[in-house]
């Protein structure tokens, strides 16, 4: 993803004084987003993911240019957005960009889905990308990385700089069960329905620095864990950082991480639309000085696993009481929430219309296990995947 305007470095310097001044000036400015879409190569015959990234990249290149990028596999390929200011022009760029992909795929006789994990395929070992931090991660981390082949969506928000970024992160901790149940996209793994809506927040969670991130004291004390964690050899640089949220180690922004790799573009887009709300309403609290809530981290765990486990289609936990609540709920409460944000964004007819289709036809996960109920073949899912990865361009098998 292409940077906002001015360098990561000036971004995290200055007081958390000078960061509240900033915070005032930005009222009347849209915050920018970006996204980031991991998606899987597969065989149009044999439906299994198919280890020829470098040839697609290649393809995919003369159109995109830096827009597209390897990741740790040779299954997937992973497409950036530029740093945008209206959601609708966002929404356009994801599906330009995932018809240019799927069209270069197609015309090296493969296909891309996005699914938060494979249907089909050899997943382990996982064939790695080549290059030096690869090598790298699979010696100290051993079979960590044959589970590195699941795909996931990542938000950037452009924020004032590190302390407020904390900040921020500290008041949005809570609502992180509510994004992984509404964005919950892969239930089947390697042929196997695995009884989760989200597969991979659960195996993503076995990383030594993921999940839920802590709640931050200050900057120093995020710098004193992430020195700590490099000092001890439990990451090999600030990219390892698999929080949920964090500050972009390259980028001035704050990331959020815990999102499957979403089946449409509109359901990324809706993500995008409230995080960026999420962002300005935590932004607000932080100049108001309101205290961040805080619950206990068992329980923010829970109710992570709970929200991967059953997506929207049962009920989570609601960290604020501990209590169950249904997933819908939930969500409900989040857009009550963001309402005045959406609104200063130009933000709310869109992200409303979005949430009331998602919540009529289901989430990733459901429609995954629909089309594989039609006729309880596994070669339906990925079929429904290719088709409504890139309506216009992805095809069905010949």
């Amino acid at each position: 993803m292409t940077r906002t305007g001015h360098s990561a470095a000036d971004s995290r310097q200055g007081a958390s004084g000078q960061g509240r001044d900033r915070l005032a000036t930005r009222a009347a400015i849209p915050l920018t987003i970006g996204v980031e879409e991991e998606y899987l190569l597969v065989d149009p015959i044999t439906r299994a993911v198919a280890p020829e990234a470098e040839k697609v990249l290649a393809e995919a290149a003369g159109e995109l240019g830096d827009q597209v990028t390897p990741e740790i596999t040779r299954y997937q390929i992973e497409a950036r957005s530029e740093p945008h200011s209206r959601l609708a022009e966002l929404r356009e760029q994801v599906r330009a960009t995932r018809a240019a992909v799927a069209r270069a795929a197609a015309r090296q006789g493969l296909r891309i889905v996005s699914s938060g994990t494979p249907v089909f395929g050899q997943v382990a070992p996982t064939p790695l990308s080549t290059g030096t931090r690869y090598a790298r991660s699979a010696e100290r981390f051993g079979a960590l990385d044959d589970e590195q082949s699941a795909c996931a969506c990542h938000v950037h928000i452009g924020v004032p700089g590190l302390p407020e970024a904390l900040e921020v992160s500290n008041h949005l901790r809570p609502w992180i069960p509510a994004l992984i149940a509404l964005t919950a996209n892969s239930p089947y793994w390697a042929g196997r329905d695995t009884g989760h809506a989200s597969w991979r927040t659960t195996t993503w969670g076995r990383w030594p620095v993921a999940g839920p991130p802590p709640y931050f004291e200050s900057a120093d004390h995020f710098e004193d864990l992430v020195g700590g964690f490099l000092a001890t050899g439990v990451l090999l640089d600030r990219g390892g950082l698999y929080w949920d949220i964090r500050p972009s180690h390259h980028l001035p922004t704050l990331e959020f991480r815990m999102a499957d790799a979403n089946t449409t573009a509109d359901e990324t887009v809706l993500l995008a639309g409230l995080v960026r709300a999420m962002v300005a309403t935590a932004l607000r609290a932080v100049e108001s000085r309101e205290p961040p809530p805080r619950p206990a981290a068992e329980l923010l765990r829970a109710a992570c696993w709970r929200a991967a486990r059953h997506g929207l289609a049962g009920e989570g936990i609601d960290v604020f009481t501990g209590r169950l609540i249904p997933g819908t709920a939930v969500i409900g409460r989040l857009l009550a929430w963001l309402e005045p944000s959406l609104v200063e964004h130009g933000d709310a007819e869109l992200v409303h219309t979005l949430w009331a289709r998602l919540e009529t036809i289901g989430t990733g996960a459901e429609r995954q296990r629909a089309a594989y109920r039609h006729r309880a073949e596994l070669t339906d899912v990925v079929d429904h995947l290719i088709t409504a990865t890139a309506p216009l361009h992805g095809g069905h098998h010949p």
